[in-house]
């Protein structure tokens, strides 16, 4: 069994499917309402798990009932808190329209502090999802080290990600990735010695850069459901298929296609169940 670590942000997340998000001052009916974990590390753990990953997840959760609810939906990933005991697990609320398209109100870890970093065990492959940024550093440093690929999960530009990119090995950005240079994100990368960058656009073909060579990877078309935690699946999925040995190409394009299968199902891992 390969062994995939993660370090970020866990969250629990309440999730409300509506027509459509309400302007301001006015309530709406959900048609329904769910509760589960999430958070970008989280489900890429999750996902990882399910492929059939050892998975060790590094996060913070605290001491409080929030953090104690999330535990219960991560049965088989050995779990590291680093959250102090005056840390609280964010919450993250989101709305799903009709179309399948999320609008969502998250807190997240900006501004906690957090307990030194466990000693990187047997890995294959490290995530990083930027989150948590001192721990995510010392990780880095050790699979560097160690030889252990490196995989950056860039939704968003973060503070400390000049110091954190240089030991990625595969930086794989969201569209909404902006370097506030303002040069081009997989270039930058690129410069930064980053063997490997590549930019999702949604339902739109993925951009690779490797070896000063730009190509494009296909995305299926499949009917949208619910786009919510695609993009973490996506990475769970990955981190995944590098740990087993596979051509990065070969990782993107399988990732890519278990991604649009989750998108096709409610929530970010009910597609499991098929």
């Amino acid at each position: 069994m390969v062994s995939v670590w993660v370090c970020g942000l866990s969250t629990l997340d309440l999730t409300y499917r509506a027509s459509a998000a309400p302007p301001p001052g006015v309530k709406v009916a959900a048609a329904s309402a769910s509760v589960d974990a999430g958070g970008p590390a989280l489900n890429a753990a999750r996902t990882a798990r399910v492929l059939g990953a050892s998975v060790t997840l590094v996060t913070a959760l605290g001491d409080g009932p929030v953090g104690r609810i999330v535990c219960e939906f991560l049965p088989g990933i050995d779990v590291h808190d680093l959250g102090q005991s005056s840390h609280r697990t964010p919450v993250s609320s989101a709305i799903v329209d009709d179309e399948g398209d999320r609008t969502i109100v998250s807190a997240n870890a900006v501004g906690a502090h957090f307990g030194p970093s466990p000693e990187l065990g047997r890995c294959d492959v490290l995530l990083l999802d930027g989150h948590l940024m001192p721990p995510s550093l010392e990780l880095a440093r050790g699979a560097r080290e160690r030889g252990i690929p490196v995989v950056l999960d860039g939704g968003s530009w973060k503070d400390g990600l000049e110091e954190l990119i240089p030991l990625v090995t595969v930086a794989a950005l969201s569209h909404d990735f902006v370097v506030p240079s303002g040069d081009d994100p997989l270039g930058w990368c690129a410069d930064q010695g980053v063997a490997v960058a590549l930019q999702t656009h949604g339902a739109a073909p993925i951009v690779v850069l490797a070896d000063g060579v730009r190509t494009r990877i296909e995305v299926p078309a499949v009917e949208v459901v619910d786009t919510l935690g695609a993009g973490d699946v996506f990475h769970g999925a990955l981190a995944f298929a590098l740990a087993t040995g596979a051509d990065v190409h070969e990782a993107i394009l399988g990732a890519a296609v278990i991604a649009s299968e989750s998108v096709r199902h409610e929530g970010a891992l009910t597609w499991v169940n098929d």
